[in-house]
C-alpha cells in the first residue's frame, strides 16, 4: 500500500488560520515547508481517510487525482474531516471522473451532514454517483481489494467517531485520529479479527502535553500508552513503523521541535506530502 499524508494538522492548520500567537508567527516566518493543512491521508490513489476543507489544495500540491477516488473512510462529520460541499461537483459539467462511483462510508452523522449541506446544489446527475454507506464501530466490511475494520474513536460525545484498520495484501494500515485513549476493548477487537499493522498513525496533537483519560485527542505519552497496549495483543511488533499527526499550532509542531521527538520516543512525525509504503 502507498500512504500519503496529504495533510497532518488539526482543525485550525497550522499556522492557525486567525491566529497570532508566538507558535503561528514563528512557524508563518519559516514558511511553506512548515505548514501543515488539515488531515488527510489517501491510500493507494484511490482510498481517502477523511475529506477535509484542504482537499483541493492538497491535489495541487501532491498531484493526487481525485478523479480516480473510489471509497472515503469519514472518521467523524466535523467540518476539517468531512467537508461535503465539495461533492456537489462528483460529475456533470464539473468533472469528467476516470472512476465513475464514489462510495463513501461514516457514522450517522456523516450522511446527515452530507445531506443538509449537498441539498441546494446537487444535481441528479451528480447524485447518482455518489454512495453515502452508514457503518458504526465493530463492523468488519471490504470495499475493492481492502479489508476494513472499525473501532470506536474517543472524541466527540455527538456522534460515534470511528477509527479504521485497513488491509490489503497481508499487510495492514491502523488510523487512530481524531481521538483520545482508546479503551481496550477496541483492540480486542483488533486482535480478534486478525488485525496485523504494518504502520500505526497516532493522533499526536498536543505532541508533549498529556491528554489523560478523558481528553479527545493524545499527546506523544498517550501515544506509547496506546503502542503498548497493541503490542501486548500482537497487533503490532518491533518491525510495525509509528507514525504521529494531527498537529496543533498551539503545540509548537515545526520540524526541528517534531525532530526532537522522533529521536527520543522512535517515531516519524509526518509532514504535509510526507509519503511511505507498507
Amino acid at each position: 500500500m502507498q500512504i500519503q499524508f496529504l495533510g497532518t494538522g488539526a482543525a485550525e492548520g497550522v499556522p492557525a488560520v486567525f491566529c497570532n500567537c508566538e507558535n503561528c508567527k514563528k512557524i508563518r516566518s519559516l514558511g511553506e515547508g512548515e505548514f501543515r493543512t488539515r488531515a488527510q491521508v489517501l491510500i493507494d490513489g484511490c482510498l481517502s481517510i477523511d475529506f477535509p476543507p484542504d482537499a483541493f489544495a492538497h491535489s495541487l500540491k501532491s498531484g493526487a487525482e481525485f478523479s480516480k477516488l473510489k471509497y472515503l473512510l469519514a472518521t467523524h462529520s466535523h467540518m476539517d474531516h468531512f467537508y461535503a460541499h465539495d461533492f456537489i461537483l462528483h460529475g456533470y459539467k464539473y468533472a469528467e471522473l476516470a472512476e465513475k462511483k464514489l462510495e463513501i462510508y461514516g457514522n450517522a452523522e456523516v450522511k446527515k451532514v452530507f445531506d443538509e449541506c449537498t441539498a441546494r446544489e446537487m444535481k441528479p446527475e451528480v447524485a447518482e454517483l455518489i454512495g453515502v454507506n452508514i457503518v458504526k464501530p465493530y463492523q468488519i466490511f471490504t470495499v475493492g481489494e481492502y479489508k476494513v475494520i472499525t473501532i470506536p474513536a474517543n472524541h466527540s460525545k455527538q456522534e460515534e467517531a470511528l477509527l479504521y484498520y485497513i488491509e490489503k495484501g497481508g499487510k495492514g494500515y491502523l488510523h487512530l485520529y481524531d481521538t483520545g485513549r482508546i479503551p481496550e476493548k477496541a483492540f480486542d477487537f483488533l486482535k480478534d479479527n486478525g488485525a496485523k499493522a504494518s504502520l500505526v498513525c497516532f493522533d499526536c496533537t498536543f505532541v508533549e502535553f498529556t491528554g489523560g483519560d478523558f481528553a479527545r485527542h493524545m499527546g506523544i505519552e498517550d501515544d506509547m500508552l496506546m503502542k503498548g497496549m497493541l503490542f501486548e495483543r500482537g497487533i503490532i511488533d518491533d518491525s510495525t513503523q509509528i507514525i504521529i499527526s494531527h498537529f496543533s499550532h498551539n503545540s509548537n509542531p515545526t520540524r526541528e521541535h517534531l525532530k526532537k521527538i522522533e529521536e527520543r520516543y522512535g517515531v516519524t512525525a509526518a509532514y504535509d506530502g510526507y509519503e511511505i509504503r507498507i
